[in-house]
This record gives structure tokens, C-alpha cells and sequence, in this order.
């Protein structure tokens, strides 16, 4: 059993003009291997407080925004950092 959970910055965007991220911490539910020709990938399902539900690479959830073309980066979106908080 892990002692620690993981959390990541909620990766959802919200408000009407799609450039701002929800950003609360949202906790691992599931992790999971997928294969793909180079390997088997880390992915994840996560969720936040406000019921936000999302799956994906933990290589995507982990990249900053400032990298990514096309991402405001404001207050919340600076970037989606993987937390390790212990349980």
C-alpha cells in the first residue's frame, strides 16, 4: 500500500474565454501503465475538490504551461507541478 498520495494541479479550463485552469489540487484516484511502442507510459485519473475529473500522461499533467503554446499563464495556470503530499 503507498503512505503517500499525489496530487496535481487540476488541468481543466474553465471560465467563458478558455484560458484560465481550475489549478486546486487534484488528487490521484487511479494510476496505471499503458503500452505504447517505446514502452509502457504512466497515466493517471485525477479529481479535484470542485468534481473535476480527468485522465492522461503524468508526463502531460507535469509540463508547465509556459512550454505549451497557446496557455495563458496567469495566477493559476503558471504551471500543472506534481505535489507528493503524506497521507
Amino acid at each position: 500500500m503507498d503512505s503517500a498520495t499525489t496530487f496535481f494541479d487540476c488541468p481543466v479550463y474553465v471560465g467563458g474565454d478558455g484560458t484560465s485552469r481550475c489549478g486546486l489540487p487534484a488528487a490521484v484516484e487511479y494510476r496505471y501503465k499503458f503500452g505504447s511502442a517505446d514502452g509502457p507510459l504512466t497515466r493517471v485519473k485525477i479529481r479535484c475538490p470542485q468534481g473535476h475529473r480527468f485522465s492522461g500522461l503524468v508526463e502531460a499533467l507535469t509540463m508547465h504551461a509556459a512550454s505549451a503554446p497557446g496557455v495563458a499563464a496567469d495566477a493559476r495556470s503558471a504551471g500543472i507541478a506534481a505535489r507528493v503530499s503524506p497521507a
